[in-house]
């Protein structure tokens, strides 16, 4: 059995996969965690970590499902190692004008986006709360304190996941389990935007785009915290982000 594993819940192409790798290049075994659908995605993550020389393991599920957040968990302390770090990292950015977003769409994004984030956090801070430590940091955005038109779904989902890490920080805090919620603010250099933003190429020259390894390194960072100086939010953003 390995020492250590890292959890990430939405260990998509760019943030998420970034967020892996770099957990793995700690020495930490990382637990890459998307809807099955993404299963061989997943798993070409997971070897191209392994081919680094690290430790990586995908293990598709829907994080919405309580049943099956409860036994990933288990299935990972039981044969992986225990989870030392745990990310939720969930987009869900969706735009729709209000009068013509459905019920389905609301509740959908906020599944995706804040109750997947309860399950992960219940969940890991049960085996943490019995070992004394460990860190759980959930990824937010500019949604997380400020809604804009047509995204009422996503806002309504990240303030309520901002909610959710600031309830748990205060409970879990005093308890050594380090609690933090990240704010990132401005386009990430990922395949969407590059898809769809037409002069992606000129803001990655500017560095004027946030790059996804960069933003991991933050993440290591925050779990590598001494506790006499945690961070509970943190806010990224590239350097000619207007906010």
């Amino acid at each position: 059995m390995n020492d250590r594993a890292c959890l990430v819940i939405g260990a998509g192409d760019d943030t998420g996969a970034a967020i892996g790798r770099a957990f793995a290049r700690e020495g930490l075994t990382s637990c890459l965690v998307r809807r099955p659908r993404h299963a061989n995605a997943l798993e070409t993550l997971a070897q191209s970590i392994r081919e680094e020389g690290h430790k990586a393991i995908a293990l598709p599920i829907d994080a919405r499902e309580e049943e099956d957040m409860a036994g990933l968990i288990e299935n990972i302390e039981t044969n992986v190692a225990p989870i030392e770090v745990a990310v939720f990292n969930i987009g869900a950015n969706v735009q729709f004008p209000i009068t013509e977003m459905t019920g389905r769409v609301y509740r959908k994004v906020w599944e995706m986006a804040c109750f997947a984030g309860f399950l992960m956090g219940r969940e890991v801070a049960k085996k943490m709360l019995l070992r004394g430590h460990g860190t759980i940091i959930f990824t937010g955005a500019t949604a997380s304190f400020r809604g804009r038109e047509k995204l009422a779904a996503f806002a309504g989902a990240k303030h309520a996941l901002r909610a959710l890490a600031q309830s748990m920080a205060r409970e879990l805090g005093p308890k050594n389990i380090h609690v933090a919620h990240t704010i990132i603010d401005g386009a990430i250099d990922s395949n969407f935007i590059r898809e769809n933003v037409p002069d992606v190429d000129a803001l990655r020259e500017e560095e004027a785009i946030l790059n996804p390894d960069h933003i991991a390194q933050n993440y290591v960072m925050l779990h590598n915290q001494p506790r006499t100086a945690w961070t509970h939010e943190l806010d990224l953003r590239p350097w000619k982000e207007n906010w």
